[in-house]
């Protein structure tokens, strides 16, 4: 999923005193009214700095800005954060209600990690592709909903379009070239001429405006690919030639990081040691499949009951083999994908799996700007938005890959692992979950989504589907499951080799194709992304390891019900799982 707005961060402890329940109702109503007010001042004030995380959310008032990514407007931010964790401090947190609790601790570690990342990460000085996918999410998001009129939108993306030049340019005084890995500069070098076709789209619409406002956007669209040009020759003559950073964070950054961004007790030990024992798992659970599919096939390799490694690699290739058979042609990844998208929907309400807020979504090709770190992403709105439809955006196969290229990205993206994307990011992955998430109707829980929490679901959200016998088990489909599922461990395993320790290319590769049986095409993007990123690919593994670890505790209440289950989990929004947890068994919030 391309993750919109911040990320609920960190941990603290909170219980409550004893105090008579009618005091302590009234206390806590008291108490809930003053933090709320709180948290409507602290949102309303992030959103007027962040104006394209408030068009996303869905407050409008911003849609003619872009942010200030001068050292003053960095400043801003900071100041904001230090002022309202001040703030925040002043708060008793154990006269408020338990999900106040829960908002309160994740305010704290998102105020955290705004410090963390202007301090310390410092991103802002070495990742020119933060900047280059906010001016297209600025231009997207007015583009691609219809939350008001075509006039009213062109009128702010008039607005935003003149505000581009100067923020190009805050973008080149932020970034030092010798702190930016050359990759990120190789990836922005890619992403930024995609800016031109989301300009091009915006005055391919100026008929709907009145003579002076098309004046106007002309004006600001030529300035603004003036900008872009200039940009890109930046990029290309000054960037590039001088980016000479370390993609790899290291250890002390790393960890903080880690822990930050995933607030979960997981750490990265323990991490480790349950990917390593998902690997092996789910590797067991390919070999039976793969071994029930090839019983009896002339030349088919031998699948003895307790197989040494290389007859486990043997027969999963051979299994593996049937499933590759089934590609889309080339130029019909995005039908497919649509019709896999129908097929989940159908599925999971035949099966009452779970409730549908709605089922307004739809398969789309990916914008240009936002190619080069996923094959597909979800597109969903916030909460505050009215047009509520979601996006599953899919990456064509590049023009320019040879047959090899976009056959190794084919076998990959076969037929039956389409439909495990599909579940991922669409249905009842990302695009369901989020819109579940909507209908809570607080501004601060939406701002702070936990990552691990939504990549979590969306992980155990494919093994729901599998369980319940979608596309009949067939063995093809399993096989491809459990060798999608396999990519979670592997991320978590790789990301803090990359970044902790001396993870190469090669031994990068070897895992994901060997061990994890990924196409080289595959790999090689991976490898692209674990450098560009740091903490957010395990976010998949240890999300869905804290599902799987919740589900199993509801399990065990009285009168369990998985459709009932699912829907009062996705009640709360989107905090970490750990929270959700807290809340609906009674735990204490800590």
């Amino acid at each position: 999923m391309r993750s919109l707005l911040a990320l609920a961060i960190g941990v603290a402890a909170v219980t409550l005193p004893a105090v008579p329940a009618p005091a302590l109702a009234a206390v806590q109503a008291d108490e809930d009214a003053r933090f709320e007010a709180f948290g409507d001042r602290v949102v309303d004030e992030y959103l007027k700095l962040s104006p394209i995380s408030a068009t996303q959310l869905g407050e409008h008032r911003y849609d003619d800005r872009l942010p200030d990514a001068s050292a003053a407007g960095r400043g801003a931010t900071r100041a904001f954060a230090d002022r309202s964790l001040a703030e925040l401090a002043k708060f008793d947190t154990s006269k408020l209600s338990r999900e106040h609790q829960v908002d309160a601790i994740l305010l704290k570690n998102q105020l955290d990690y705004l410090i963390f990342s202007d301090s310390r990460l410092q991103d802002w000085a070495w990742d020119p592709t933060n900047y280059s996918s906010a001016a297209g999410a600025a231009f997207d998001a007015l583009m691609s909903r219809e939350f008001a009129p075509l006039p009213e939108r062109l009128r702010s993306a008039t607005g935003r379009l003149e505000a581009l030049p100067a923020y190009l340019q805050q973008a080149r005084e932020a970034l030092v070239p010798a702190r930016v890995p050359l990759i990120h500069a190789q990836t922005v070098a890619k992403q930024n001429p995609g800016l031109n076709a989301l300009i091009d789209d915006i005055l391919s619409k100026k008929s709907a405006l009145a003579a002076a406002d098309q004046a106007r956007l002309e004006r600001a669209g030529a300035a603004a690919k003036a900008a872009v040009a200039a940009h890109q020759k930046w990029i290309d003559e000054a960037l590039i030639p001088n980016a000479k950073g370390n993609e790899r964070i290291g250890a002390a950054l790393y960890d903080e990081k880690l822990r930050l961004a995933l607030n979960s007790p997981l750490g990265r030990q323990e991490i480790r040691e349950r990917a390593e024992r998902e690997l092996k798992s789910l590797r067991a659970k390919m070999y039976e499949v793969a071994a029930g599919m090839i019983k009896g096939q002339a030349g088919a390799p031998p699948a003895p009951a307790n197989p040494t490694p290389d007859q486990q690699q043997a027969v999963i290739e051979a299994g593996l083999a049937k499933v590759y058979a089934d590609l889309p042609p080339r130029g019909q990844v995005l039908p497919f994908a649509r019709e896999t998208l129908n097929k989940a929907v159908s599925f999971a309400k035949a099966k009452d799996l779970i409730g549908f807020p709605t089922s307004n979504f739809d398969a789309i090709e990916m914008p240009e700007y936002a190619r080069g770190f996923a094959v597909a992403y979800a597109d969903m709105p916030g909460a505050l938005e009215k047009d509520q439809r979601g996006y599953y955006d899919v990456m064509p196969i590049p023009p320019d890959w040879s047959d090899e290229q976009a056959n190794s990205f084919l076998r990959e993206y076969n037929k039956w692992a389409l439909h495990e994307l599909t579940i991922h990011e669409a249905v009842p992955g990302h695009l369901l979950q989020l819109a579940h998430s909507n209908l809570y109707k607080s501004k601060l829980r939406a701002v702070l989504q936990s990552g691990p929490m939504i990549e979590g679901w969306a992980c155990y959200g494919q093994d729901v589907m599998a369980d319940a016998g979608f596309l009949n088990r067939d063995p093809r489909y399993l096989l491809a499951h459990y060798k999608f599922q396999m990519r979670m461990p592997v991320n978590a395993i790789i990301d803090q080799d990359f970044h902790v320790g001396k993870l190469t290319r090669e031994q990068a590769i070897e895992l994901m194709t060997k061990q994890a049986f990924q196409q080289e095409r595959e790999a090689a993007g991976k490898w692209v992304r674990l450098q560009l990123s740091s903490a957010q690919l395990p976010t998949y593994f240890v999300g869905y390891e804290e599902w799987k670890d919740f589900r199993a505790a509801a399990e065990k209440q009285p009168g369990f019900n998985l459709r009932k289950f699912h829907d009062s989990a996705l009640s709360h929004g989107s905090p970490p799982v750990r929270f959700i947890r807290e809340l609906t068994l009674g735990e204490p919030i800590r």
